[in-house]
């Protein structure tokens, strides 16, 4: 049977299952081909979603624990507990669902599925392994390579994914661990820090850098670390991790304070590592056909993500730029609109970034750091949630919302969000600043009473000229 399409989608994470989808929209052959037996690549099987679903769960409990008598629902705190396998299933379950749902999208717009390891014959030819050991390959005008990223882990930890584990081994837990030690302050070790943390175990973060997560806004950075250190979270900035090891029962983490010799140690049950992820082409056969890496392993794209062998695309987390779902379906939207010769853009600046821890983190557009660095006058305006009657009522009055304006134009250039549901609130920044809105624009617009969203526009008050109301 002879098989050849238009394109041919190596991945099937966010960012190659909405590329192919796309194809598929507009007229292309399109086909999919997925090493795992799932679809969906790291984000729905062991990333976004199963972390947001164990988040959430693990909220629910800590409320429960610390919140519902304030709300006045009592109970019998002693029969309390944590069914830690039942919080497993139902993450599988939410994985499972979602999993099932692009496998039905693929049917739906006639995209066909190959399981196997992708990897070039040429550039037209893509040859697929299956699990059996068999080979297909597929004839192919264009490819789109949409393999994302693995888990930055140093041979020195001693990864053994039993006690020194990556964010993969860290959803599926059987019990609440007494201690965690967490090797890095950024989103993944973060998120999974303070899941743990809100079920009770004791969690220690070292981070070698002297903030937590270094890219967002600096504001955020101290607020976050306030309300993690609030919820029992131990933190050791600016240290370095000199050796990891594993044992039978548990494991021992010895670090010390950067610039000094001063041994210290932490034994625990787990040690998460959770310092970064590497593009994955590993035996994709790039040398074959002359695809270009850069000296970080990602594959080298021009303004249109198209890489320097003519019909070979890359997207997503093995290209530059932020390792983001969002950021990888763009792209997939991009390349597919440009096969069919439209013309579409990504502003990059304009994608947002989110922790979601609770309180979540928000932010997009320039950090005043950036701004700062680079020389430009602004001005900023900054409303606290405390001040807010729907986190009063609510009991969610940790963090703020804080614009940054072009002092000279009053041009909104980034908008920066610690608090309740701000991992949604901040699509208004996106919109406004896509369209390249004022700081008054925003303090124009009528937002609902009482919403999260007035935070927004009491900060944009703030940012044209100290004219907020409630604060």
């Amino acid at each position: 049977m002879e098989l050849k399409y238009d394109v041919t989608v190596i991945g099937s994470g966010p960012g190659g299952y909405v590329a192919a989808i796309r194809c598929a929209q507009l007229g292309f052959k399109t086909a999919i081909v997925e090493r795992y037996n799932n679809l969906g690549g790291t984000c729905l099987n062991v990333g976004c979603i199963p972390s947001k679903a164990l988040l959430d769960s693990s909220e629910h409990y800590h409320n429960a624990v610390e919140n519902f008598a304030t709300h006045g629902v009592e109970f019998d705190h002693a029969s309390l507990k944590v069914n830690m396998p039942q919080m497993i299933a139902r993450k599988n379950d939410v994985v499972e669902q979602n999993v099932k749902g692009i496998a039905y999208l693929m049917k739906k717009n006639k995209i066909d599925i190959y399981t196997g390891h992708g990897s070039f014959v040429t550039a037209n030819k893509i040859s697929v392994t299956k699990p059996d050991g068999t080979v297909q390959e597929l004839e192919t005008g264009k490819v789109i390579i949409a393999t994302g990223s693995k888990p930055i882990v140093p041979a020195a930890f001693n990864y053994d994914k039993k006690r020194v584990i990556t964010s993969t081994e860290a959803l599926n837990i059987a019990g609440v661990p007494k201690k965690m030690v967490v090797i890095g302050g950024g989103v993944i070790g973060l998120e999974l820090g303070s899941v743990y943390a809100r079920l009770g175990t004791e969690v220690h973060v070292i981070e070698f850098l002297d903030k937590i997560i270094p890219t967002m806004d600096g504001d955020c950075s101290r607020e976050l670390l306030k309300v993690l250190k609030g919820l029992g979270l131990k933190f050791y900035l600016g240290h370095m991790v000199t050796a990891v090891t594993p044992s039978e029962g548990g494991v021992k983490v010895e670090f010390k304070k950067k610039g000094t010799e001063e041994a210290l140690t932490l034994d625990a049950d787990y040690c998460l590592v959770a310092i970064g992820r590497r593009p994955y082409t590993d035996n994709l056969g790039l040398e074959k056909v002359g695809v270009l890496k850069d000296d970080k392993g990602r594959i080298e794209v021009d303004g249109h993500l198209e890489t320097n062998v003519k019909g070979i695309y890359a997207i997503g987390d093995v290209v530059k730029g932020a390792m983001l779902a969002h950021k990888a379906e763009e792209e997939g939207v991009l390349v597919a609109e440009i096969m069919a010769g439209q013309k579409p853009h990504i502003d990059y600046n304009l994608i947002p970034g989110v922790v979601y821890t609770w309180p979540e983190v928000a932010g997009v557009g320039q950090t005043e750091e950036q701004l700062k660095e680079r020389g430009v006058a602004y001005k900023s305006g900054k409303f606290p949630f405390k001040a807010l009657g729907r986190a009063r009522a609510s009991g969610d009055t940790d963090g703020f919302v804080k614009i940054l304006a072009d002092k000279a134009t009053d041009e909104i250039l980034g908008v920066h969000m610690v608090g309740a549901r701000t991992a949604d609130l901040i699509a208004e920044a996106v919109a406004l600043m896509e369209f390249r809105a004022s700081a008054e624009d925003a303090s124009r617009m009528s937002h609902a009473h009482p919403t999260y969203a007035e935070a927004f526009k009491e900060a944009a008050l703030g940012a044209t000229g100290n004219r907020m109301i409630h604060s």
